[in-house]
Parts: structure tokens; sequence; C-alpha cells
């Protein structure tokens, strides 16, 4: 089958391996599309053999190994839809479309074989694959969302305007939040905002994130702040100075280092915030609320979705996704092409 390897930083090749195994339980997938997601992109873009002390950033890598390069062919994605070709499942039968979660980020390849607990049933007709595939990142945002209580009429901060946050955005302006503050650099970015239910937007080049809540609510700054950037250890100190005392704290960007400096816990304590993290949602309560809001029109996060290219164009999709080329957003990959 044909699967894609990074074979060095920010380099990615077409190769052929065999088709995977299928034992008990497990379903084999013939992927149709796929969607790249910031949690993706550090074992691209990253030069792994000098981050071998960052298994948050880059993880299901053999650490053993002195070059870490080639990776394992079909890393590194794990947003994916297709159809069940094989199954050794009660669950699921041929011909089924389903959401298919990767053992390893390992979706860029022709076909999975996955456990049965890593699926769940889509429709095949009312919505593009495009659209409900964002079943997989919403019903992230839906796992962050169970945890928080009443957001109504709550002034809130999303720092972060990548795929993520617009989610969120959206997701708050649905649950009734009064004010909905988006913060990126990316003017293109804060455009979508817009779209996609933000009340105010803030450049934090233009305008700094503190001085702008602190307008925006009159003094009384926010009751809940979204830190959805990740991978950088300073963004956390700065949503705890946004956030009003006894707010709270919604850890969702994706960390790369073990432990962050720049987090103050003095302001943390003595403002008595909740921090809350979230990662790694339910499979069936989490995604299939994700997929039945979008298959019913409940939510439209089609704005999203600003790039589909053949996957034979990986090397593309990627640049174009971690360079923030041509105001993407949502890169998603067309596997009928391989076809």
């Amino acid at each position: 089958m044909i699967a894609a390897q990074i074979v060095g930083p920010r380099q990615v090749k077409i190769v052929k391996v065999e088709e995977p195994h299928v034992p008990d339980s497990h379903i084999k997938v013939r992927i149709e599309r796929a969607c790249l997601c910031g949690s993706d992109t550090p074992l691209f873009a990253y030069d792994l053999s000098q981050r071998k002390d960052s298994r948050l950033a880059t993880p299901f890598l053999d650490y053993e190994r002195e070059n870490p390069y080639p990776l394992r062919p079909g890393q590194a994605i794990h947003e994916c839809l297709g159809t069940v070709v094989e199954s050794r499942s009660a669950k699921f039968a041929e011909g089924d479309l389903v959401l298919a979660l990767p053992n390893a980020m390992d979706g860029l390849c022709e076909f999975l074989a996955i456990p049965d607990t890593k699926a769940i049933h889509l429709p095949r007709d009312g919505v593009s694959r495009e659209e409900i595939l964002m079943s997989q990142p919403f019903g992230t945002v839906l796992w962050a969302f169970a945890k928080l209580g009443n957001l109504l009429n709550q002034e809130v901060v999303v720092l972060g305007q990548g795929p993520m946050g617009l989610m969120i955005c959206k997701l708050l302006g649905n649950m009734g939040a009064k004010t909905i503050i988006a913060m990126d650099k990316l003017e293109y970015r804060l455009k979508t905002s817009i779209c996609m239910g933000a009340t105010h937007v803030v450049n934090v080049d233009a305008w700094d994130p503190v001085d702008a809540v602190r307008e925006i609510t009159g003094g009384k700054m926010a009751d809940l702040v979204f830190e959805a950037v990740g991978h950088q250890t300073s963004t956390i100190s700065q949503c705890m100075d946004m956030v009003r005392p006894r707010g709270t704290l919604v850890a969702f960007g994706v960390p790369d280092d073990e432990i962050y400096p720049d987090f103050s816990y003095s302001t943390f304590f003595r403002k008595n915030l909740t921090l809350i993290g979230s990662v790694g949602p339910e499979v069936i309560p989490n995604y299939s609320l994700a997929r039945d809001m979008i298959a019913q029109g409940r939510i439209d996060l089609s704005p999203l979705i600003t790039h589909t290219l053949p996957f034979e164009e990986i090397q593309k999709a990627y640049e174009l996704f971690v360079d923030r080329r041509e105001g993407a957003i949502k890169v998603v990959l067309d596997y009928d092409t391989l076809s």
C-alpha cells in the first residue's frame, strides 16, 4: 500500500509498505480523508535529532535509536475517516463509513487496522467528507467543555485562533457566552474568528492582550480563558493575567515541555484560580456527539476547511499548514486520488 514517511526535518516522501494484518476485534479501514492538526506538526517541523528530551512534543518515537529518522511510515496524522474493508468485529461491517483513530498518529497510509474501540460510524449522505471529518477535532473541544459549568453570560478569552481556538469560539457562542474575545497574531484567522462567533478580536502584536481584556470587560477581566496556542511556555502565565480572581483557565494547547518555568504559581495561587487540563476525549460519547451536531446542522465548521489536496501532495500540505500559507486553517488530504 501507499504511505507517507517523514525522512528528515520538514521532509516527507511517498513510499510503499505492506498492508496491515487484522487481529480479532479489529477493523481494516481504507482511508478516504485525513486532516492535519497542530499536534501532528512537531514530527514534521522539528529536528527530532535535536529534541530527544522532548517526549511530550514528539510521541510514538523510538528513543533508543540514535537517529530518529526515518520515522515510522504513516506518521504523523490522526484525524482520519474511511470505509471498512475487512471486519473482525461485531460492531462494524464491510462498507461502513467510520471515523478511524490511528494507533500511533500513523494515518498517512492507505489502510489502517485499528481496534473497534477506536472508531465510530459516520453518515454517508447529507454532509461532505471534509465536514464530517471535523468530528474528531470538534470532539476534543466537546471533551473540554464537558468539564466546565454554566457558560451563559460569561466573558471569555480564547488565546490562539488556529482550528481548535476557532471551534472553541463557535461552541462558546452556541453555549450562550456574553463576550468572546479571540486573540491571535494573524489577521486572516481573526477575520475567520468573526465568522465563528467571536464578539471581539485582538491582534496581540498590535494591542497588549491584558490591556485589551481590561478595556473590553470594563476592568472586570475574563471569567474564563482558553490557552489554545501550546508548543511554548509563555502564554499560560499571560492567560492568568487576563482572568479575574476565582476565574477559570483551560490549558488546551499541546505542551512541548515537561516543566513550564514561565508558570506564575504566585498569580495562580493568590487569584484563587481553577486550572483545567484537557486532552484525550472519550471515543464514543465525545466523537459521536460531535458527529451528530455537525450532521444535523447544529454547528457549522465549514469555514475552517480552507484546503483539500491529493494525498501525493503531502509535502505541500504540511508546508501550507505549518507555515500558515495561503490562509491555511484546516488542510485536508484526499486519499481517493490513490485509487
